[in-house]
């Protein structure tokens, strides 16, 4: 079984669920656009838009496993100090192993190592790595994050939910609810997937997106269309456009790609390298822990469906303060209700060291809101208002001003 070295989920800030989130997000009310497939190797028969994301929504394949590779180009910033410079976008990572107190994998500042997958998955916000998935239905699935000489895993088999993260020897159980359909539950293995995240940004369509269908391409030794979604009168959305692969045969997205208007190289690109659609071994799905790992039950009063999410942001209880902007350029916004603002010390005014630290990675920004500052990345922004407001969204330093603004009136 391959095997991955865990990375310092304490230096990561964004999840990898968060682009994910944001083009399912951006891609709501999309509109099709009956192009025609060009013509490409493989020579394939042409097909439209509107049939191709129905043959994506219809397709349903029980059996499959197959190595994937993440690349993940959010573009943070540094974190102040932060060893090598790599803060929050990366740079040397430290490895836990097991009883000598390393930070990898740890628990907070406890020191403690911790295997909970919404911990663990939001190492992939920054880097390459390489996973290996497996699915024999809905409620048997397999996750393995690999690298170097350790692995960290995530297995569904019925109720059961375990992750094992091999370098500190620690393991995290759950119990998946039923809800007549074998889905649910925390943890769900697929949640870092080309489908998954395909599916996402597709599960509803409308008018402010165009859908076309450009050429063919062979992705993990499979016959695939090329389909691309791109925003529509959105002038401070910061997506230039999400490409996906779709298998020509059974419509199973085979590769994920998120591209922003900053700079030619995509944020998050999610393939298939290799790809079987046969039935995985049934003992794939079978795991108990190894003598003298360290169990962790989960609290039970953890929503079922929070590590599902793989870290992704539950925007659902936010306000959007634009509603008349397009989907690719909404902007959501939460009151915090710190005084003084977020990153003040202690939640008052002044210049504390939390304060200080944020000062410098953010950039100061003035409006009809008041003073606020912004974090940036190349993909999704958020301003931090000195009355404790947030305003966030794939959108420009400008479009969260200009958002923050009306809200004001």
């Amino acid at each position: 079984m391959a095997q991955i070295q865990p990375r310092n989920s304490r230096r990561k800030a964004v999840r990898y669920g968060v682009p994910a989130a944001v083009a399912g997000i951006a891609a709501a009310t999309v509109g099709l656009v009956p192009a025609l497939a060009s013509s490409g190797d493989p020579d394939l028969p042409k097909i439209t838009a509107e049939d191709l994301v129905a043959k994506v929504a219809k397709s349903n394949v029980d059996h499959m496993s197959g190595t994937i590779k993440v690349n993940t180009d959010l573009g943070l910033p540094s974190l102040p100090g932060g060893a090598g410079g790599g803060g929050f976008g990366g740079g040397p990572q430290s490895r836990h192993k097991g009883g000598e107190g390393g930070e990898g994998g740890e628990d907070g500042a406890k020191g403690k190592p911790d295997a909970s997958p919404d911990k663990k998955l939001m190492e992939l916000a920054s880097g390459e790595h390489t996973l290996r998935f497996a699915a024999d239905g809905p409620d048997k699935q397999r996750l393995s994050v690999i690298e170097d000489a350790a692995e960290y895993s995530v297995v569904r088999n019925s109720q059961d939910v375990w992750a094992f993260d091999s370098a500190s020897n620690t393991a995290w159980h759950a119990k998946a609810p039923k809800d007549g359909h074998g889905k649910g539950g925390p943890a769900a293995p697929d949640g870092v997937t080309p489908q998954k995240a395909a599916k996402q940004a597709l599960k509803a369509v409308g008018k402010s997106t165009s859908v076309s269908v450009d050429g063919t391409a062979k992705i993990a030794g499979r016959d695939a269309y090329q389909l691309v979604l791109k925003p529509k009168n959105a002038p401070d959305s910061t997506i230039e456009s999400v490409r996906i692969g779709v298998d020509a045969k059974n419509g199973v997205p085979l590769k994920f790609t998120l591209t922003p208007k900053d700079g030619d190289k995509p944020a998050v690109d999610v393939a298939y390298t290799k790809v079987d659609f046969g039935e995985p071994d049934a003992g794939a799905f079978d795991f108990k822990p190894p003598k003298g790992a360290k169990v962790t039950e989960a609290k039970p009063h953890e929503k079922a469906d929070d590590a599902a999410k793989g870290g992704k942001p539950d925007l659902s209880g936010l306000d959007i303060v634009n509603k008349g902007a397009s989907d690719w350029g909404k902007v959501a916004e939460l009151d915090t209700g710190l005084p003084g603002g977020v990153g003040s010390k202690n939640g008052a005014s002044g210049k504390g060291d939390g304060q200080k630290m944020l000062d410098s990675f953010t950039d100061e920004v003035k409006g009809d809101f008041g003073t606020g500052r912004v974090f940036s990345t190349r993909l999704v922004n958020a301003l931090m208002t000195d009355d404790g407001k947030v305003y966030v969204g794939a959108v420009t330093k400008e479009g969260l001003v200009k958002a923050a603004n009306a809200a004001a009136e």
